[in-house]
Formats: structure tokens, C-alpha cells, sequence
């Protein structure tokens, strides 16, 4: 009998214990990194120095006139940049929850800086200008870059805007540069740079 009650209580402790064990919570995954923005400093070369601003959630309020209303503000972080000569950029970052719902907001995105002068145009029948696909960046899952030269005759004003989307994998950036003048006034190798740069620091 004493036997017993000692096999007993050894299986009754064994089967506490293992309670026990089941009921401490498993250790969370670690969060999966954020991807990481560009700095002031890697942005393209200029006269005065580049500012940057906070990052922020969601999509950006106001600009971006050529993307607007195609990433969705879940997901998307964005940081504004400027100098002191009215030049500015942003950078705008997407975590989609698939890669292939990624690789579909690229396509998107690229669609719409192809077709934004056409549709400009159509809004404002006074603005002329020119846009030019700029090539491809061969970086993670690949950038591509474009320019949008656009000028309004009548009062003698002239705008230069480079643009860039790029993915490595789940994450795609969009990446704009402006500034009053024309196209061969434009840091264009410097804003392929700076692309090359803002999607091989992603992740």
C-alpha cells in the first residue's frame, strides 16, 4: 500500500508540474524589423542642406500628387525632406501583408507615374511638359525610375519632379524629388543613388 500511495503522488506531482509548464505563456516572436528610411544626408546633392522631417504613419496628407489614393495608409509610413531653396522630397514606405499584393502596389504605382502628365494635363489645360521612364535600378527586387518636366507658359514657371518606385519583397518605397527648373538642371544620377540607396536599406 505504501508503494501505492508513493507511485500515486509521483504521478500527481509529474502531472502538476507539467500543468505548470502549460500554463507559463511561450515567449512572443520578435516583431519583425521596421524597414528603414533614408537619412538627410543620403538624399541627392543641393546647394543647402537636406532637413528631415518625422517619420509618420499613414499616408502623406497632401502632395504626391501622382500616387495619391494607391497605397493604403495601413502599412505605410512616410518622412517629408527639404532645403532652404524650395527643394523637397519625400520618401514613403508600404508593408503590404503578401508579396504579392507588393509586387501588385509597384505595378500600380509605376502605372500611375507613367500616366500622371496625361493626366495633369487633362485637369489643367494651360500646363505643358515632358516624362521620361529614366531606366531601371538593379537593386533587391528592382527600382525604377522616372522624370516629370512640367511648365506653365503663360506665367514662365517651370517644374522638375524624380520619382522612383522600388520593392525588396513584402516592402515597396516610393521615393520624389523636386524643384523649380528644368531636366538637365536635375541631380538625375544622384537621385538613382540615392533610389539604389533607399531600397538596399529597406531591410
Amino acid at each position: 500500500m505504501r508503494n501505492l500511495r508513493t507511485a500515486l503522488l509521483t504521478v500527481m506531482a509529474t502531472g502538476l508540474a507539467v500543468t505548470a509548464l502549460a500554463q507559463v505563456p511561450a515567449a512572443a516572436a520578435p516583431a519583425p524589423a521596421q524597414p528603414k528610411f533614408l537619412s538627410a544626408n543620403q538624399l541627392p546633392a543641393s546647394h543647402t542642406p537636406w532637413t528631415a522631417g518625422p517619420l509618420r504613419k499613414g499616408v502623406p496628407a497632401e502632395g504626391s500628387v501622382c500616387t495619391t489614393g494607391i497605397a493604403p495608409a495601413a502599412g505605410t509610413r512616410h518622412r517629408d525632406f527639404r532645403t532652404e531653396l524650395d527643394t523637397n522630397a519625400r520618401q514613403t514606405i508600404t508593408v503590404a501583408p503578401t508579396t504579392a499584393q507588393a509586387k501588385a502596389l509597384a505595378a500600380e504605382l509605376r502605372s500611375a507615374l507613367e500616366t500622371c502628365l496625361d493626366r495633369l494635363k487633362e485637369q489643367d489645360p494651360g500646363l505643358e511638359g515632358e516624362a521620361f521612364y529614366q531606366g531601371r535600378i538593379n537593386v533587391e527586387e528592382g527600382a525604377h525610375v522616372y522624370s516629370i518636366d512640367t511648365s506653365y507658359p503663360e506665367v514662365g514657371s517651370t517644374d522638375i519632379g524624380l520619382y522612383s518606385v522600388g520593392r525588396d519583397g513584402r516592402t515597396v518605397t516610393v521615393v520624389e524629388w523636386g524643384q523649380m527648373g528644368e531636366l538637365d538642371g536635375a541631380p538625375l544620377a544622384g537621385f538613382k543613388n540615392t533610389t539604389r540607396t533607399a531600397v538596399a536599406k529597406l531591410h
